[in-house]
């Protein structure tokens, strides 16, 4: 690391969502101008810096300081001030008007505006009016500044830390050295590991009261995002919590009361347990179970004579031209007759044929909508009935702008019938707002895999709704004949039963290819990937072909098998711009995943537009902007979004992806290196998910004794929900 010093000539660039600059710097002793490019919010022309960074040389800009961090002060010459007050930086100065108050003031001129700014008004030409605009743009600007630095010091980001002073103002650093927790209730993107380190850096001690309480909120917080759960029971959640703060039990668990006194947690019994809740979780928990109930109670039976629902079920399957089988039957019957009702079952057992019949059918009720979770999902709802399927979210109506759903209670769906597809994705806050939008009559089909992986946010809504015996279930287990054909079908079921995999025949669409070591494992998938399926198949090396593994570290796991893949697939080339971020090299044409749900994203779609990227969207990166360090993403089903640097966190290489990722999806080919892992990853359910994934191949890259090992091993992760039980209780 070097440092450089100089006179900011120019800012040829900045982004002011991050901060990031291209500053045009005339170094001490040198009059030949370089540029220094880096995340520097509040540096301005006039300014004199000293930057700590390299010195690089860019393919197309030729050398630059990349910085680092860097120090700033005062322009301290005519010249230098009179650049820092044209810079546009302030209201109400231009060009012409810091030229008059230099001329006037001279050199001191800043330390007028700082200390004197009543003095303005003898300036000709700037009344009391302008003299105050001027002044207040100044002290904002100092003060934005100052708290820049501040926030910065405890090692925030510069984007973090300007969201920061939006939220607090120049009350930042007294907010922070009274109470630095007030971070992660009030800021988004503020944890409580950022916020503990601040504090024991400002003073604050382990016992102080503010940390303990944030520490029990952060337990159960990170226990929902994390793990699912939207609940722990008090003992659990006592404990982990203790842990987290290395402090004695029963003082957390006094904390722990108080909170719930306070109303800033909730307290319930469950059964045995006392189930403590996030407030927003008990909400939308017991809000399900409510508008479950009172949907149930609301819908009608239709008026149909003795055997008229078997004889519009026969006239659909001569239509279509199926048959279907006594379970399918039922499930018409079932969506014919209830208000709500739960299909389930695993690939090939005719999901697809039975809400194809039951879309015909409960037309004749009125207008029926069809959704999923994902657009991918959605994309593949709509292939398979020929009917027109959303995601939920486009469904309900997602505003970024208002933050919510345009349907809801007061403005509800004008659907009779709506067909939920991928139930297994579907959390409980998103149940929760697909029922607040319904209205009292509507009819619910539920449809999904209650054996998958449940959904990444947190609940288990179609295991508790199964579960709670409170709605109408049929299961499908008769595999067709054709299914029957493919292994794929065949061993996923084998495998959910706890069977052995058929894998040992080759010319078939399941196989493994045995490898013992990482090295070989990563090198087969990439030459899988790169010719040999695309070749065997004729199929598309990133669209039509998706490598998934269990965990993400590792030397066959998600990063490193997209590094190598990239390097493959993607490989560098002079017209091929890309960026480096976090360690990430994103390059145009790399594909890519949006790894957490931004409702305020803007996209375009042809002539529409709307807002809202979701976890797990699958894209394609179709521009590079190096300068502004922005992207723009094609995804899947059409919509385009542009990416400034301060969302790149949300993008990951999606060449390989965690099997929980690829929930929701559906892939011409699958390629799953298995060679280890640990026991709470490599489990029955998640291999069956794998499998199911694929709809023409199924190819296992390492050891059968691995795949072995997760059929043997039938653990399924402990959720604490509570869905099933308070939907018994609402009868």
């Amino acid at each position: 690391m070097s440092k450089f010093e100089g006179t900011v000539e120019d800012i040829v660039f900045r982004n002011d969502q991050n901060g990031w600059t291209v500053a045009s710097v005339k170094l001490d002793g040198d009059k030949k101008r370089i540029s220094a490019v880096g995340v520097m919010p509040f540096l301005s022309t006039g300014e004199h810096a000293i930057f700590d960074g390299e010195l690089v040389d860019h393919r197309d800009y030729g050398k630059q300081i990349k910085v680092s961090s860097y120090e700033s002060t005062r322009p301290e010459t005519k010249s230098g001030v009179e650049r820092f007050l044209a810079s546009g930086l302030i209201k109400g100065v231009g060009p012409a008007t810091a030229k008059l108050i230099v001329d006037y003031f001279g050199k001191r001129a800043l330390d007028v505006l700082e200390s004197e700014p009543e003095r303005l008004t003898e300036v000709d030409g700037i009344g009391p009016r302008r003299a105050a605009m001027i002044a207040e743009s100044f002290a904002e600007q100092n003060g934005m500044r100052n708290t820049l630095i501040f926030l910065q010091g405890y090692g925030l980001t510069p984007n973090l830390s300007m969201k920061i002073y939006r939220a607090f103002g120049d009350t930042t650093e007294s907010v922070l050295r009274s109470n630095p927790y007030r971070l992660v209730d009030e800021i988004e993107g503020v944890g409580f590991q950022t916020a503990d380190r601040i504090a024991m850096s400002l003073g604050f001690g382990e016992a102080s009261e503010f940390r303990l309480r944030s520490g029990v909120k952060y337990v159960l917080s990170e226990a929902a995002n994390g793990a699912g759960h939207v609940y722990l029971p008090r003992e659990t959640l006592v404990d982990q919590a203790a842990r987290v703060l290395n402090a004695d039990g029963e003082l957390v668990d006094g904390v722990m009361r108080g909170l719930v006194l306070q109303g800033e947690l909730v307290a319930e019994a469950i059964g045995d347990t006392t189930a403590v809740y996030l407030p927003r979780m008990h909400r939308a928990e017991a809000e399900t179970a409510w508008l479950m109930a009172r949907l149930r109670r609301s819908v009608r039976p239709l008026k149909l004579k003795d055997g008229e629902a078997l004889r519009l079920i026969e006239g659909q399957e001569a239509e279509l031209g199926v048959s279907l089988c006594e379970e399918q039957r039922q499930a018409a019957l079932a969506a014919m007759t209830e208000g709500v009702c739960v299909i389930t079952g695993g690939p090939g057992t005719g999901k697809t044929t039975s809400i194809n019949v039951i879309i015909r059918l409960l037309r004749r009720v009125g207008k029926v909508e069809l959704c999923a979770p994902t657009g991918r999902a959605a994309k593949r709802m709509s292939e398979a009935t020929g009917c027109s399927a959303r995601t939920i979210h486009r469904l309900l109506e997602y505003s970024g702008e208002q933050q919510g759903f345009a349907r809801d209670a007061d403005n509800p769906l004008e659907a009779d019938v709506v067909i939920v597809d991928e139930m297994s994705m579907v959390d409980i806050f998103l149940m929760r707002a697909l029922l607040c939008a319904l209205r009292p009559g509507t009819r619910l089909l539920l449809v999904g895999d209650a054996d998958q992986l449940p959904s990444v946010g947190a609940g288990n809504v179609l295991k508790d709704l199964i579960a709670s015996g409170t709605v109408r279930v049929v299961r499908l287990t008769e595999i067709f004949r054709q299914a029957g054909q493919s292994q794929i079908v065949m061993n996923a079921h084998r495998v959910n039963r706890g069977e052995y995999p058929e894998i040992r025949a080759r010319d078939t669409d399941f196989f493994l290819e045995r490898k013992g070591a990482p090295a070989e494992v990563a090198e087969s998938v990439v030459a899988l990937v790169k010719a040999r399926l695309p070749k065997y198949m004729n199929l598309d090396s990133l669209r039509d072909i998706q490598v998934m593994t269990p965990m993400k570290r590792g030397d066959v796991g998600v990063y490193a098998l997209n590094a190598q893949l990239q390097a493959a697939l993607n490989p560098p080339g002079d017209k091929k711009p890309e960026l480096n971020h976090g360690g990430v090299i994103f390059r145009r044409g790399d594909k890519v995943m949006q790894v957490r749900n931004n409702y305020d994203l803007t996209w375009q779609k042809g002539d529409e537009d709307g807002d809202g990227v979701f976890n797990g969207d699958i894209g394609y990166i179709l521009a590079v902007d190096r300068k502004a360090r922005g992207l723009v993403v094609e995804f899947d089903d059409g919509r385009v979004a542009e990416y400034d640097e301060s969302l790149l966190d949300d993008l990951e290489l999606a060449y390989c992806m965690t099997v929980h990722k690829s929930q929701g999806s559906e892939f011409d080919a699958v390629v799953l290196p298995l060679l280890s892992g640990p026991p709470m990853l490599m489990t029955r359910n998640l291999l069956y998910t794998a499998i199911t994934r694929a709809k023409r191949l199924v190819v296992i890259v390492g050891r059968e004794a691995c795949v072995r090992s997760m059929v043997d091993n039938d653990h399924v992760t402990l959720r604490y929900s509570a869905l099933d039980a308070r939907l018994r209780a609402e009868g």
